[in-house]
């Protein structure tokens, strides 16, 4: 068996991620990066929140056990979809394309990790959502109702505009109450 180039391959620490889930086994206790989507600009280029995501996530996948990385995101008003994107940045920074994954279809929190579950490892539970911070309480609520043990990890705002995350910081409360009582599967 061998490892995508640059990775180190050892006995029950081995771990592919691909177009689909491995058919060996890897080290259940490595969680898998769940990257949520933002929007894609004109000519493709990276809205800044996605690009914070996506670098935020790469960084961490190559600091750390991680089992793989699974962007996130549809076609929005621009292509390509923001999962393709995330899947560039982070291939650009480092991440072997083989352990990406891309999730294209979802435009929402709730399509994000439910189109997601699918591409998650057999027997895999255990998800690192990658998100901002006023949006992490939603994307962990979400996750745990889909049954996943949900941790988040979120990129500095530096260099974010105070009107767009203070907005963004005020639609997040409404859209938490409605996912903790309405939002189902």
């Amino acid at each position: 068996m061998t490892a995508p180039k640059g990775r180190r391959v050892s006995p029950g620490n081995t771990r592919i991620v691909g177009t689909a889930p491995p058919a060996y086994p890897c080290r259940m206790t490595d969680p898998v990066i769940l990257v949520l989507g933002a929007a894609v600009w004109p000519c493709g280029v990276p809205s800044p929140t996605l690009k914070r995501r996506a670098s935020h996530a790469a960084q961490l996948y190559l600091q750390g056990d991680f089992a793989g990385v699974i962007a996130c995101g549809g076609l929005g008003k621009h292509s390509p979809s923001e999962a393709k994107v995330i899947g560039g940045i982070c291939e650009d920074l480092g991440v072997p394309p083989a352990e990406i994954q891309l999730e294209d279809q979802s435009t929402t929190t709730l399509e994000n990790i439910r189109l997601a579950l699918p591409l998650l490892p057999k027997d895999t539970d255990k998800v690192l959502i990658v998100t901002d911070a006023f949006h992490a309480p939603r994307a962990r609520l979400t996750a745990r109702r889909f049954g996943l043990r949900a941790t988040t990890s979120s990129p500095s705002l530096k260099g974010a505009t105070s009107v767009r995350t203070l907005k963004a910081f005020l639609r997040e409360g409404p859209a938490y109450l409605y996912y903790l009582f309405k939002a189902q599967r």
